[in-house]
């Protein structure tokens, strides 16, 4: 039988009210069961408490996926087995309203804590996995054969390998809280979010009773050096970075940005962090070209090169303007929300230049202690533009700020890194 016979005989609008039994959510409340489980587009519309679908981008492939019959419509996920490899809170955090609204604390404890609901066929899908891994980066091994790291067995191990426990992060919107986080009103908000999306989700406009939006956009993973339970004990010394993607330099390596040495300079940091008796914490974000988009980084490349007079700071953040008509779209008022989910009170040492993350960081009432900044030694020669631009833009630097009368177009707001 073909997937179009096997395909429904009618279209199943959502943008007006199903079935009164949907489970009520109440966001921020102290217990899982008290908030509610989360179910999506894809379960039995009666069930159905959230706009958007689980699995985020991803959920295009899950279509073409049923649309080809290679997978079931009504399969459900078989959770044995699947509990998080470390708990993860509950944290006081969790159950206040107004320092999470990005993700679902509960997101990893579904199978768990809505039992019931699994069994009686409700399709309530983890939003967050945990798991152990291992980390295997040529500069990691450089680092223990000059001598700046040395295997122990338990944080990293001869072959160059460090031992972390990770966790994957779904994007999940508790839509009053983001419009609060970018002071905006609630309705303001769905409507952009409806009509920069081509009305791929009605309800946004329509169904002002869902409050909680599982947007189509790339989520987070977490790397945890050390016991993740310490990264809520202000007393043990935290190492942390918050990274956002840089495909072509993170896995490929770039002649012209800082990401990938910034990003290994942090993990070394982190494992020396752990061996200190502390804990280390890489938090990586889905935000290729600062949330432009890859092609849209392209084209900026070709412009700062090609432009008269070539490659310059000055013009570092003009040329990225002029093609996407803003210098930054990785607006990083939620980003802090990850780090609220792990019970984070204060970061002893916080691996970014970014004047941006540090603001947001501190002003969601996280202590931040000593700032690092990436050292001058792991700065690519082509990179130098950009690093001197951000400087002079407000980033952070224990040094003087590089010629900053010549770089004073370059001020404004300041791009992460």
């Amino acid at each position: 039988m073909s997937a179009e016979a096997k395909s429904p005989g009618h279209i199943r609008l959502t943008s007006h009210r199903g079935a009164d039994d949907a489970p009520p959510i109440r966001w921020g409340a102290g217990t899982a069961g008290e908030r509610g489980p989360l179910i999506g587009t894809t379960s039995t519309r009666s069930h159905r408490n959230v706009i958007g679908t689980h699995s985020g981008s991803y959920s295009v492939y899950r279509a073409l996926a049923v649309a080809a019959g290679a997978l079931s419509r009504e399969h459900r996920a078989d959770l044995t087995n699947t509990a998080p490899t470390d708990v993860i809170g509950p944290y006081p955090q969790w159950s206040r309203p107004e320092a999470i609204v990005s993700l679902d604390p509960w997101g990893a404890m579904v199978a768990e804590a809505f039992a019931g609901e699994l069994t009686a066929g409700q399709d309530i899908r983890p939003t967050i996995a945990v798991t152990k891994a291992h980390v295997i980066l040529p500069e990691i091994a450089d680092a223990i054969g000059k001598g700046r790291l040395a295997p122990d067995g338990r944080f990293l191990m001869d072959s160059g390998a460090a031992l972390v426990t990770k966790a994957a992060v779904e994007p999940v919107w508790f839509l009053p809280g983001v419009a609060e986080r970018f002071g905006c009103s609630e309705a303001h908000l769905r409507r952009v979010l409806f009509e920069e999306t081509g009305g791929m989700y009605p309800e946004l406009v329509t169904r002002s009773d869902l409050e909680v939006f599982l947007p189509p956009i790339g989520g987070q993973t977490l790397y945890i050096f050390g016991n993740p339970r310490d990264l809520a004990d202000p007393s043990v010394e935290l190492t942390a970075r918050v990274h956002d993607e840089c495909n072509g330099s993170d896995v490929f390596g770039s002649d012209i940005c800082t990401c990938r040495p910034y990003l290994t300079h942090a993990l070394e940091e982190c494992i020396l962090g752990a061996q200190r008796g502390g804990v280390g914490l890489v938090a990586y974000s889905r935000k290729e070209g600062r949330a432009l988009g890859e092609v849209t980084k392209f084209l900026v490349y070709n412009a700062r090169k090609r432009q008269e007079g070539g490659d310059t700071a000055e013009a570092y953040f003009a040329r990225t303007e002029c093609v996407a008509g803003v210098q930054d779209m990785r607006f990083q008022e939620l980003m802090p929300d990850v780090l609220h989910w792990l019970g984070i009170r204060r970061i002893h040492r916080l691996v970014s230049m970014s004047n941006m993350k540090y603001d947001a960081i501190v002003g969601s009432g996280i202590e931040v202690g000593e700032r690092v900044n990436i050292p001058d030694e792991l700065i690519p020669p082509d990179a130098r533009v950009e690093i001197d631009a951000k400087m002079a833009a407000g980033y952070f630097t224990p040094g003087p700020v590089p010629g900053a009368d010549e770089l004073k177009k370059a001020k404004g707001r300041g791009l992460d890194g």
